[in-house]
């Protein structure tokens, strides 16, 4: 059993950019974002939205991808026989017909997906925000952003077998 689900991550990577809509929509944190990044809607309008958009996407596709390594534990299993379950002694084999769906559940990656959005999306952008003088207010919009993606992601990574 391979974990590589290209998929999921796809789905996941999609998703990053779903809950973006929501919580950057004015409605939801839009305008104490443009504010606390001191951005208005003028200068936002003047960006390349199909250079952005792709690029989110793609980046997104990139934390899915080493995001299915957090959230899935039988990737561990599966690192220990050298990354190739076809090469693998019975033992794996055995142990994944015990285990191998263990903790493989939307309600699980959601949890692995949120820890990485706190330990490592919240220091990375208020390092960042720090040295950019920016305010607590903008580290816990794109922080608080990121700590739901991430936690969304984890959970379609996860659940999808």
């Amino acid at each position: 059993m391979d974990f590589l689900n290209i998929y999921a991550i796809i789905a996941a990577a999609f998703s990053a950019l779903i809950v973006g809509f929501i919580w950057y929509n004015p409605k939801v944190f839009g305008n104490a974002w443009m504010d606390a990044a001191g951005l208005s809607e003028e200068q936002l309008k003047g960006g390349n939205m199909a250079k952005i958009f792709g690029l989110a996407l793609l980046f997104a596709f990139m934390l899915g991808f080493i995001l299915e390594n957090l959230v899935i534990h039988q990737a561990g299993a599966l690192s220990l026989t050298g990354g190739d379950s076809k090469v693998a002694l019975q033992s794996y084999s055995d142990f994944m017909t015990d285990y191998g769906n263990n903790f493989r559940t939307f309600k699980h990656g959601v949890l692995h997906g949120v820890i990485a959005g706190i330990f490592f999306a919240l220091p990375i952008l208020g390092t960042n925000a720090l040295f950019e003088r920016k305010s607590a207010k903008y580290i816990l919009i794109n922080s608080g952003y990121w700590i739901v993606t991430l936690g969304i992601m984890g959970g379609i990574i996860c659940a999808w077998k």
